[in-house]
C-alpha cells in the first residue's frame, strides 16, 4: 500500500513538473487559439499605421510610424497602400479592440503575412506595445533588431561625428530621468537632435552643446533648463510603466541609439 501511495505521489509530481515546463508554450498557443479575427475590405489608406474599411478607422497594432512632416511619413504610407488598398484582409485583435479615439486595433494579415510585421522590417515603423507586451511582441523587436543590422530607412546609422560619443548614462523610466555623457574629447553640438518615445512624444535639444567628459539629465516636467538639466515639459510622464524604448537621433533624423525596458 506505501509502495502504492509512493507511486502515485511520485507521478503527481512529475505532472506538475512537466505543466510548469511546458506552461509557457501552453499558454502562447492557447492565447493565439483565443484571440478573435475578422474580415475587412480596405478602400482607404490614411497613413502608415491607420486604413479604414467602410469608414471604420483601424489602427495597425504593434507599431507606430512617422508623423506627417517627418521623415518617411510618405514612404511608410505608400508602402502599405501598395500592400493592402483595394483588398480584402484578416484583422486579429489582441487584448484591447479599441482605442481611446474608438479606432479598431487590429494586426492586419493578407494570407499568413503580417503587414504590420512588414512595416518594422522594412524601416517605415518603429515597435509600439503600448498595453504590454503580447504574443506578437518578440517577433516585432527581433524585426526591429534586424532591421537596425540591414541599416534601412528609420534604423539607419548617425554618420554624425558625435554619434560615437554620445552613450546612455541613465534611464530611469520610473523617475522619469535620462542622462546622457559625451565620451570624447571635444564638446558635440546636439542642437536639432531628438528623443522620442515608442509612440509620439519628442523632444528636440535647442542649441545645446553637450561638452567633453559633461553629462546632462532631461527630465520630464517643469524646471529650469541649465547645462546639467533640461526639462522635457508638457508631459506628466513619457516612460510607459509596461514597457517602452528610448531613440536618440541626430539633427538629420537618422539613429544614434535606441535603449527599450
Amino acid at each position: 500500500m506505501k509502495k502504492k501511495k509512493r507511486i502515485i505521489i511520485a507521478i503527481i509530481l512529475l505532472a506538475i513538473a512537466l505543466i510548469l515546463k511546458f506552461y509557457a508554450p501552453l499558454d502562447t498557443k492557447l492565447e493565439g487559439f483565443l484571440i478573435s479575427s475578422e474580415t475587412a475590405y480596405i478602400d482607404r489608406v490614411i497613413d502608415g499605421d491607420t486604413i479604414k474599411s467602410n469608414e471604420t478607422s483601424i489602427r495597425l497594432l504593434g507599431i507606430n510610424c512617422p508623423e506627417k512632416g517627418e521623415k518617411y511619413y510618405s514612404e511608410a504610407g505608400e508602402f502599405l497602400e501598395n500592400l493592402v488598398l483595394n483588398e480584402t484582409v484578416k484583422l486579429e485583435f489582441s487584448k484591447d479592440k479599441k482605442d481611446l479615439y474608438g479606432r479598431t486595433l487590429a494586426y492586419i494579415f493578407i494570407e499568413k503575412e503580417n503587414i504590420n510585421l512588414d512595416l518594422v522590417k522594412e524601416g517605415f515603423a518603429n515597435f509600439y506595445f503600448p498595453s504590454g507586451r503580447d504574443m506578437h511582441y518578440n517577433e516585432f523587436k527581433e524585426a526591429w533588431e534586424r532591421c537596425i543590422k540591414e541599416n534601412k530607412n528609420l534604423c539607419e546609422k548617425s554618420e554624425d561625428k558625435c554619434a560615437e560619443c554620445v552613450e546612455l548614462k541613465e534611464f530611469d523610466y520610473k523617475e522619469e530621468i535620462i542622462t546622457l555623457y559625451n565620451n570624447c574629447g571635444f564638446g558635440c553640438d546636439m542642437a536639432g537632435w531628438d528623443i522620442k518615445d515608442e509612440g509620439r512624444k519628442h523632444f528636440v535639444f535647442s542649441n545645446f552643446i553637450l561638452e567633453s567628459g559633461k553629462e546632462v539629465r532631461i527630465i520630464t516636467g517643469e524646471g529650469e533648463d541649465n547645462k546639467e538639466n533640461l526639462y522635457w515639459k508638457g508631459e506628466t510622464y513619457v516612460w510607459t510603466r509596461t514597457g517602452d524604448t528610448l531613440f536618440l537621433r541626430d539633427d538629420v533624423g537618422k539613429l544614434v541609439l535606441w535603449e527599450g525596458y
